[in-house]
Formats: C-alpha cells, sequence, structure tokens
C-alpha cells in the first residue's frame, strides 16, 4: 500500500511535550508510503515547524472549552476536501471533536491519541475532564484503536471507563542523532550564565504547571544547598522566568536564588539538555517523560519521580523516588552527583544505550506506521 492519506488532527500546536512528539512522528514517517496533514484546533509556534516538514497545516481557531457545534462543522468540512483514508487524533479535545468528524466524513479508521496520565480532579481543569469523560462514554464506538504512551496511562483511562480492548501502547521515541554528549555545549552554556565550570548543574524542563511540581524542584534545591552549595539549577519552559513571582517566591525562600537559571521557553533544548550534568523531574503526574528520554540520550543519569512510566523508562541507569518527597529527592541528587566521575559517566553511557535500544524515534514511527497500515487491512481499504 502507497501513498496511504493520513490526517493528523491535534488539540493545540504549542511546544509542549505531547505536541513535540507529534511533531517528531510526522517528521519521521516514510513520504512514500503517508500523505500526511495537520488540523489543530488552535495553533501555536509549532504550527511553522510542521510547516517546513512540507505538511499542510490547518488553524481551527478554536477557543479553549468544550468543543463547538460550529468548529465541528468547518472540521467536518476540511476532512471532507481532505478525504483521508485514516485520521490519527492527538489529545482530548481533538480525540472527542476530531472523532465525530472522521466517523461523520466516512473515514476508513480512526486512531485517538492519550498522552497524558493523570485525571485527578485536583491537578486536571473541569473542563478538560468532562471532555475525557465524554471521550470514554464514545470509547467503544468511535475510535478503532486508543493509543496511549505509556502503560500507566493506559490503566488509568481503562479505569476511566475507555474501552480497554482497542487500547494500546506505542512509548515515546528520540532523536539519539539530535540529543547526544555534547561537551562543547556544556562548556559554552555555562560561560553564557556566568556558571564556574567545575560547577555541577542539574536541570528541570518543564512548563509552569501545578502537575510539574516545581515547587517540590525548589525545596529539593534548597535541601541540597545546604549540602552541596556549589550546585546551579537550570530550568526553562513556559512560564519559567523571573517574572513568575509564585516561583521566585518559592527559590527566596530557600536562600539559593544566586544559583537558579530560570530561561523560560527555548528553542534549543539539545544543546541545554547536553550541557547538564544530571537530568530531573519532580512532577506529582507524568505519563512518559520527554525530556527524561532526550537527557538520557545525552549520556544523562537522571533522577525521576516515581509516575506515570517514568520508572520504566530510567530503569537502573537512574534513580526514582516518590513524588512530592524534596528530602528525597534531594537526597538521590546528591548520590549520583557524588559518584566518582567515571561512576557517573558509565551511569549516563548505559542510559544512552537504554534508549537506543528500546526507546529510539525510529522504533516509535515503525510501530505507528504497522498499526495504520494493519488497521487500513483489517477495514478493508
Amino acid at each position: 500500500m502507497t501513498g496511504v492519506r493520513v490526517s493528523f488532527i491535534v488539540t493545540d500546536l504549542r511546544s509542549g511535550g505531547a505536541e513535540t512528539m507529534l511533531y517528531r512522528l510526522l517528521g519521521g514517517l516514510d513520504r512514500q508510503r503517508f500523505k500526511s496533514s495537520v488540523i489543530a484546533l488552535s495553533g501555536g509556534p509549532l504550527v511553522d515547524k510542521i510547516s517546513a516538514l512540507g505538511l499542510e497545516v490547518r488553524d481551527l481557531g478554536m477557543s479553549p472549552g468544550f468543543p463547538n457545534p460550529l468548529a465541528l462543522m468547518r472540521l467536518l468540512g476540511w476532512l471532507k476536501g481532505q478525504q483521508p483514508q485514516l485520521v490519527q487524533t492527538w489529545m482530548y479535545h481533538a480525540d472527542l471533536l476530531g472523532g465525530l468528524a472522521a466517523r461523520i466524513a466516512g473515514v476508513d479508521a480512526l486512531v485517538w491519541g492519550i498522552r497524558n496520565h493523570t485525571l485527578d480532579a485536583r491537578l486536571l481543569k473541569r473542563s478538560t475532564r468532562m471532555i475525557a469523560r465524554t471521550c470514554a462514554w464514545f470509547s467503544a464506538c468511535l475510535p478503532d484503536r486508543i493509543v496511549a504512551n505509556s502503560e500507566a496511562a493506559m490503566q488509568v483511562h481503562a479505569a476511566f471507563g475507555y474501552f480497554e480492548s482497542k487500547m494500546q501502547v506505542i512509548p515515546n521515541g528520540f532523536d539519539t542523532g539530535a540529543f547526544h554528549p555534547d561537551e562543547d555545549a556544556k562548556q559554552e552554556v555555562r560561560e553564557e550564565l556566568g556558571i564556574d565550570p567545575r560547577a555541577p548543574v542539574i536541570g528541570f524542563f518543564a512548563r509552569f504547571d501545578p502537575m510539574k511540581d516545581h515547587q517540590n524542584f525548589v525545596q529539593a534545591a534548597g535541601v541540597l544547598h545546604a549540602d552541596m552549595p556549589q550546585v546551579h539549577y537550570l530550568l526553562c519552559g513556559e512560564g519559567i522566568t523571573w517574572q513568575n513571582s509564585e516561583l521566585v517566591k518559592w527559590i527566596e525562600a530557600e536562600g539559593a536564588g544566586g544559583h537558579f537559571h530560570l530561561l523560560g521557553g527555548r528553542g534549543d533544548m539539545p544543546r541545554l539538555t547536553a550541557a547538564l550534568d544530571l537530568a530531573t523531574t519532580a512532577s506529582s503526574s507524568e505519563a512518559f517523560p520527554n525530556v527524561i528520554g532526550e537527557a538520557m540520550a545525552c549520556g544523562l543519569p537522571c533522577v525521576v519521580t516515581d509516575v506515570g512510566d517514568s520508572r520504566v523508562l530510567v530503569g537502573n541507569t537512574g534513580r526514582a523516588v516518590p513524588p512530592r518527597d524534596p528530602g528525597a529527592l534531594a537526597a538521590s541528587w546528591g548520590e549520583i552527583l557524588k559518584m566518582p566521575s567515571e561512576q557517573r559517566a558509565a551511569l549516563g553511557a548505559a542510559a544512552r544505550r537504554r534508549i537506543e535500544e528500546h526507546y529510539s524515534l525510529s522504533a516509535m514511527v515503525g510501530r505507528y506506521e504497522r498499526l495504520y497500515l494493519g488497521l487500513l487491512e483489517e477495514n478493508g481499504a
């Protein structure tokens, strides 16, 4: 089968982990076998990056909230014009709106994409949880397959009411060509930020969001600072700036402000990641942390909170600690940073091998390609 027409419908195209993974999937699909196009319910910075791949990208311009009938009609018109054989949706709002439009348009196969681990009402907006609940109701009749990016996410959604027999896991994949060890980046980033070249640097790359639990990270940094005052902390992501009064208040309370570097959103993640000595998460909820897979590809040991598939991802190449426990987080950071350099380097090398062997970008893309072709064959398309 050649030239399969696939429309990807995504909730938005901001530079988050879920959206970035879609971008990488689009870039990796075999162009001879798949003719891809993208529809975003609302736009974002990745519109231009996806367009640069040579793919058509349309922005529905939908306002946040519950999908409205006018948006559904406009999306339906676009799908009828594109006549895709398969639709892949990405995140809750797109699953619901795109799923309904795809079925009305008579698409041969529909795949939903779950990119979230938690459905906890304390961490998820009420409107988003309502969309997820509606998706659960429709999951038996709308999609042909429901792909989650982690075993933990699949289990959580099955318990929430998603039709389990249609669910499967395709883990995220990582570009080991873009993310790799880079001693030059280590030196350059330290020079730019005024960090002593001998000082250890811990990185936490995540948007400012309750699920990412930056307060846990900052408190852990305060604990470690008392023991290892030479350590610096590099943070970036949407909302991670010195203009964020809540974040700054937490940092000032720990008395380590001069060792924090808040960079906001960045477009040079491979370089920043390679500049670290250790990467971490501090999240209270996480499905499959892209930033950790990228750090491992850069040859870094990682410390993660034990949520979602984080422990599975790092395996024995890093450490997993309970969420919301800054003391445990700081202790594991300190344990790794105090290792002899040869031991820490060996741990980082093992982390990169783990990504190459189990979580490569090519492996992820291949799984999606086989899924798409298999579904179309099953459906006689």
